[in-house]
């Protein structure tokens, strides 16, 4: 297994079963209290940079482009350097980014040998489900929130095993966030 510059952090949204589909449509905003919106002010300020698939961009740039209220964070989420990876999106104007064309394992590869802080994925569509396959992702923060869903794209796909290791816990209003690094 190769040594890579930096890590690629996963920050998931998920219902207790698992649903990571529409977080805003979840209701998730009644949950975050003044210690989770820091949480995560802190892992984007430990970031140099953002990837995304184009469909999570997209849902992004929508939500926060011209938002009126904005959390503590969004600056620098808007800030950030991102990293768009898509065959069809033509053009993107929200928030710093480079949109990537060519082979995904091959470019995420070559961001984690380039020096710098890590680099961090918001979601789990088909991107990050590519990141995960291939050995791409080195830690994967999921903040479980207190809900169930019924239905929905769910986080556990069949046919994807991937062995964790807890590395840390923390709790804010009712909902949990485990951290885990990926196993080789």
């Amino acid at each position: 297994m190769a040594i890579f510059a930096r890590k690629v952090i996963e920050y998931v949204l998920v219902s207790a079963d698992g649903v990571y589909e529409d977080p805003v449509g979840m209701g998730v905003g009644k949950y975050q209290n003044e210690a989770y919106l820091r949480d995560g002010l802190g892992l984007l300020t430990a970031c140099d940079a953002i990837l995304f698939g184009r469909n999570t961009y997209e849902a992004f740039a929508e939500l926060y482009g011209n938002a009126t209220h904005k959390p503590m964070w969004a600056d620098r989420l808007t800030t950030i350097p991102k990293y768009v990876f898509s065959s069809t999106l033509e053009t993107a104007d929200w928030g710093n980014p480079t949109i990537v064309r060519g082979d995904v394992v091959s470019e995420v590869t070559r961001l984690k040998q380039q020096a710098g802080g890590n680099l961090l994925v918001l979601g789990h569509g088909r991107f990050g489900e590519t990141l995960l396959r291939e050995g791409l992702t080195d830690v994967i923060d999921l903040t479980i929130y207190p809900l169930l869903m019924g239905s929905g794209k769910r986080y556990f796909r069949e046919g994807q095993a991937t062995e964790l290791t807890l590395t840390a816990v923390k709790t804010f209003s009712n909902v949990v966030k485990l951290t885990y690094e990926t196993t080789a």
